[in-house]
């Protein structure tokens, strides 16, 4: 079997940045072939991208083994399998006036870069159903994580009648059908979490109902903690709190907990185009994070300043052909 993507690569990706992914990609091979775990944060709108085409496979095949991930990530994968018909590219998006955004605005069109989310069909058709899954677990006594809802939503099949997509071209519903863990620090800043804010305010639902952010980071510790004997690598796709939480969990059992034994990550890898500038955490270099306890001296590190929505898909790619 061939193995065009690698080849491809390995024979033009020889400078720069392009080296710099080919490097980072062997390294990741390499951290799987050695029995590490691998953590993948995804930042930005990578789900509205369709990042979910080729990272859906990567779940199925176990090379990726935890993620953490923005709550707009979390649902937009969801808002994609039932709405995509509905969604509206606007290649000119440079061009767009402040007139020609109220429009968009107008016609229920948020606009994501070149892409806009159709208010009606993705968001009031997840909410008319995760509603009530909140609702049924309040009313038992219940209290669960924000992607563990959406897990709940997902393998339901209320939602099947939507779909829109293929559904292997979903990375959370692979990643529900393996109940594969996720971290999403700063959920209330989605749209689900803002909904979920308005029935709290309305009297409908408790704030508990929904696991808050400390409870992820106590998750995330444990779950470190009890797979990290082989290493675990962490793959950064953008900067934000979706990188900046989980990769913290180290020093903090390191250095709070006063767990002297907790391994540092084993791999460090940042996609992103966030200039290296004073005070920028998303832009800075992966070695200020050694002085963090968060890298030791010899974690192997990459840093690739490009587009991810380019790079992303050709590692990817490249991991799937090993």
């Amino acid at each position: 079997m061939g193995k065009p993507i690698t080849d491809f690569i390995e024979k033009y990706f020889l400078h720069f940045n392009a080296a710099s992914l080919v490097d980072a990609a062997k390294a990741y091979g390499k951290q799987l072939e050695g029995g590490s775990k691998m953590l993948v944060s995804l930042a930005g709108a990578m789900s509205t991208a369709e990042l979910g085409k080729i990272f859906a496979e990567m779940i199925r095949q176990d090379k990726v083994h935890i993620i953490s991930c923005t709550g707009a990530n979390l649902e937009e994968d969801v808002m994609n399998l039932v709405a995509h018909s509905h969604y509206k590219r606007v290649p000119e998006y440079r061009d767009l006036t402040p007139k020609d955004e109220w429009n968009l605005l107008e016609k229920g069109l948020n606009r994501v870069t070149d892409t806009c989310i159709p208010e009606e069909e993705a968001f009031r058709r997840i909410q008319k159903h995760i509603v009530k899954i909140w609702k049924e677990a309040e009313a038992k006594g219940e209290r669960y994580l924000p992607h563990e809802y959406l897990y709940k939503l997902l393998l339901s099949d209320v939602l099947e009648e939507h779909y829109e997509i293929d559904l292997k071209d979903s990375w959370m519903y692979a990643a529900a059908e393996k109940n594969l863990p996720i971290v999403v620090p700063g959920w209330e800043d989605s749209t689900m979490g803002n909904i979920f804010a308005s029935y709290v305010m309305k009297g409908e639902l408790k704030a508990s109902t929904v696991k808050s952010g400390i409870e992820y980071m106590t998750f995330l510790a444990d779950w470190y903690t009890e797979n990290s004997r082989q290493g675990i690598g962490f793959f950064q796709i953008g900067g934000g709190i979706a990188g900046d939480f989980p990769i913290c969990v180290v020093p903090m059992l390191y250095q709070d907990m006063e767990r002297t034994d907790t391994p540092f990550w084993s791999y460090f890898c940042q996609i992103s185009d966030s200039t290296t500038s004073y005070g920028s955490y998303s832009g800075a270099v992966p070695n200020e994070k050694i002085t963090w306890g968060k890298l030791d001296i010899n974690t192997p590190k990459f840093i690739i300043e490009s587009d991810a929505t380019i790079v992303a898909p050709l590692i990817f790619a490249y991991l799937l052909e090993m």
